[in-house]
């Protein structure tokens, strides 16, 4: 079938995946703080072994695009980590991954899902509201980059 896309989950030989689609995405726009390091250069230990979830999102089989589910308590996850390789733009690739996300955090009886962006990105912004989230007023954030938090609530 031309143009299937699947979500996938981690799987260790993905690692790499991961690391490199964001550190791509982090660069075009922004740098690759600290955090960002740590994070992405041993996702299973700061995601998967914390209680969280990387998903692949596969376009003819080939990895086209990544997204984190990052525990932060029992009842509340941030969408982190969203990236969509260049050549794949355009495809729905990132609503079929904000899709599938949601619909898990429904399926796990989550309270809300959290995420931290920048207001530069008017695409990502504009995919965030479509699916109902909103913005937080008063928040820090570990990254530099983020200059807003949004929610949605689950339940």
């Amino acid at each position: 079938m031309k143009n299937k896309i699947a979500i996938i989950p981690f799987g260790d030989h993905l690692a790499g995946h991961f690391a490199a689609l964001n550190k791509a995405w982090l660069k075009k726009y922004f740098e690759v703080e600290a955090l960002d390091e740590k994070m992405l250069g041993n996702p299973k230990l700061h995601y998967i072994d914390k209680g969280g979830f990387i998903f692949f999102a596969t376009f003819n089989d080939e990895i086209a695009g990544t997204v984190a589910l990052l525990k932060v308590t029992d009842t509340i996850f941030e969408l982190s980590k969203m990236a969509v390789e260049e050549k794949y733009h355009g495809k729905n690739i990132g609503n079929i991954m904000m899709e599938f996300c949601l619909a898990e955090a429904k399926k796990m009886t989550l309270e809300k899902v959290i995420l931290y962006s920048n207001t530069t990105l008017l695409a990502a912004i504009h995919l965030y509201e479509k699916y109902g989230f909103k913005a937080v007023t008063d928040f820090t954030s570990e990254y530099k980059r983020a200059n807003i938090k949004m929610e949605l609530e689950i339940i």
